[in-house]
């Protein structure tokens, strides 16, 4: 038998054999409990979506869906447990912007790489930002407040809750794209941040949609846009900030589920398969609308692609912003 055509059955074979293996894993799964593994501490964003849709999970997969915290390092512990985890679709990551985009950014000596160590499974939800300013601030319009930030370079102040965070970036993606000089003031958390908002210590900040809607309702801070490329049901009359007049501007925090890197392709479209059922059920779907999010459930290409846009946008900022790590 001449030497190519054995290659070419040898490698037949492989893949006629990876092919079975990925149906017997997709038949036998789940075939124990499935973690959720949550990076961060009880009652932040992503846990609190997680608990929502692990009972659903559990019914549909058959298998008891458990939510399992653990925080430490901005993200980095959990998210190292997931990357050494085995791929066999039991362990995912309950995933956000912090672990799976500006960490690796950040950190260069980080011991996982997003698209080397991860599968993107896809994006639970996505939660807008909003652009405040103290009331007592003369901007009323996101132009009102590029002209007067020009006529004063380097003496406005914008709030973030902490180097790197959503807040952090968005500030910078702004400044970036509307040419203006602001001064970064991180505060340890958005409580603090918005405490001195609303005491006129610093000028601006960009919240998440379910922490600033009551200021803005209540009118004791104003809000300018909103930072997704479509406004909300919640604040219909609130511009986006590409209508407001900042050309491509674009910045969300947002929940997105990962698995272990070489977890079979079958066992990822089983669990998507699932959990895309289980966000469309009408309930899940009004409680994490309550939480000031919007539901997605991208697939798994299009949440790759989603994460890839992420990463592009996200490192052009960290470097044209010179941001370094605490």
């Amino acid at each position: 038998m001449k030497t190519s055509l054995r290659i070419a059955l040898r490698v037949c074979a492989s893949l006629l054999g990876a092919s079975t293996l990925n149906l017997y894993a997709a038949d036998s799964y789940p075939s124990r409990p499935i973690r959720l593994i949550i990076p961060f501490a009880s009652g932040a964003s992503n846990d609190i979506v997680a608990r929502i849709i692990a009972p659903r999970l559990s019914d549909a997969l058959g298998q008891s869906v458990v939510v399992d915290n653990r925080p430490g390092a901005g993200g980095v512990v959990g998210a190292e447990l997931v990357a050494q985890a085995q791929p066999d679709g039991h362990t995912l990551l309950m995933g956000s912007p912090g672990p799976l985009i500006v960490n690796p950014l950040l950190l260069p000596k980080l011991s996982y790489a997003p698209t080397r160590d991860f599968a993107p499974v896809t994006l639970v939800s996505v939660v807008p930002t909003i652009l405040l300013v103290n009331p007592n601030l003369p901007a009323k319009s996101v132009k009102e407040l590029i002209g007067l930030a020009r006529s004063k370079p380097g003496q406005l102040n914008y709030a973030s809750a902490g180097t790197g965070s959503v807040p952090h970036l968005s500030a910078e993606l702004f400044k970036l794209l509307a040419k203006i000089d602001l001064v970064h003031v991180p505060y340890k958390g958005s409580g603090p941040a918005i405490t001195d908002l609303l005491g006129g210590q610093v000028s601006l900040f960009f919240d998440n949609m379910a922490s600033a809607l009551p200021y803005v309702k209540s009118g004791r801070l104003r809000g300018l846009a909103i930072t997704t490329t479509k406004r909300s049901d919640q604040l219909p009359n609130l511009p986006t900030m590409i209508e407001a007049g900042v050309p491509g501007y674009e910045s969300t925090s947002w929940n997105g589920l990962v698995m272990p890197a070489k977890t079979p392709k079958a066992v990822i479209d089983r669990f998507y398969s699932a959990l895309a059922q289980v966000l469309q059920t009408p309930d899940v779907r009004e409680r994490i609308v309550a939480l000031g999010a919007e539901v997605s459930g991208i697939t798994p290409a299009e949440f790759a692609s989603f994460m890839e846009k992420e990463t592009q946008k996200w490192a052009r900022v960290v470097r044209e912003a010179n941001i370094k790590a605490e």
